[in-house]
């Protein structure tokens, strides 16, 4: 394997993008109607002008290298992307309902190896800001968790690493103290204020800032995955974050903001608007 390659020094910089770019109702509205589901990274950078974006698809199949080098070579030197931790990794091992099916902690770290292996030629090309592994509502701050999020920490090695949790148990100092101690990032979000959602908390543990916007439907854990993410922000919304984001950029060397309200476009539209409120 060729040596792999570190994102570009930080400039400064924040970059804003949203949580995927291929989906079939961005047609029309996002992207010209008749665009190629091949066309539409480069559409997304080369049009709309983002420079990162945030790949989701990782979270439902692990990416091949054959897809990681496809993807590096669709966009320009200077793009990033962010992937997201496959599902056998980050909410499978944790999950009760999967009975007897469930796999072991140690099966979702051997997916975090495979998953790596994939992420290769994006690593070569220079173009991996981080990997993020958002965990569930069920994973909860325990012994064992700790002790998962090192050994993921240690299986990343040398590749930024940034955590979403979602239960608000997580939002303590101690969680932000073990973060740093292990230089594991912390993805800030804004999400809907449920009873049990983690809030949101402009706090950077690691060199990577990071920030995700999931809109505040408050049919949350009710409504179908697709309606989950169906809100667009006002500006009015957006516009107090801003402060924010750039103490938080601030204090790292690279930051990112991604919006996964994608819904209907409503990401891309967001995402340009708080690119346009952060001067960048």
């Amino acid at each position: 394997m060729n040596e792999s390659q570190s994102p570009a020094p930080a400039d400064g910089t924040i970059r804003v993008g949203t949580s995927g770019y291929s989906f079939a109702d961005w047609k029309g509205t996002v992207y010209p109607a008749g665009i190629r589901q091949d066309e539409m990274l480069s559409y997304y950078e080369q049009a709309l002008g983002f420079d990162a974006v945030e790949v989701n698809a990782s979270y439902y199949r692990i990416l091949s290298r054959a897809t990681a080098a496809r993807m590096a070579a669709k966009t320009s030197p200077g793009f990033e992307f962010v992937v997201k931790a496959y599902r056998g990794t980050t909410h499978d091992p944790f999950d009760d309902r999967l009975g007897t099916a469930r796999p072991a902690p140690e099966r979702g770290l051997e997916d975090l190896d495979a998953t790596l292996e994939g992420l290769a030629p994006l690593r070569e090309s220079g173009k991996l800001g981080a990997v993020l592994f958002q965990f569930p509502v069920f994973f909860a701050p325990s012994e064992q968790s700790y002790a998962y999020l090192r050994a993921v920490r240690a299986r990343c090695g040398n590749v930024p690493a940034v955590v979403e949790f979602r239960n608000r148990r997580w939002a303590t100092e101690e969680t932000w103290a073990f973060l740093r101690d292990h230089e594991l990032g912390f993805c800030a979000v804004d999400e809907p204020p449920l009873p049990r959602l983690m809030p949101f908390a402009d706090v950077v543990t690691s060199p990577v800032a990071y920030v995700r916007f999931h809109g505040r439907n408050p049919n949350w854990f009710n409504a179908p995955l697709a309606e989950r993410y169906h809100y667009r922000y006002s500006d009015e919304e957006l516009r107090p974050f801003v402060p924010a984001v750039r103490r938080m950029a601030s204090a790292a060397r690279r930051a990112y903001v991604f919006f996964n309200n994608c819904h209907l476009g409503h990401a891309a539209h967001n995402a340009a608007g708080f690119r346009g409120m952060l001067g960048a």
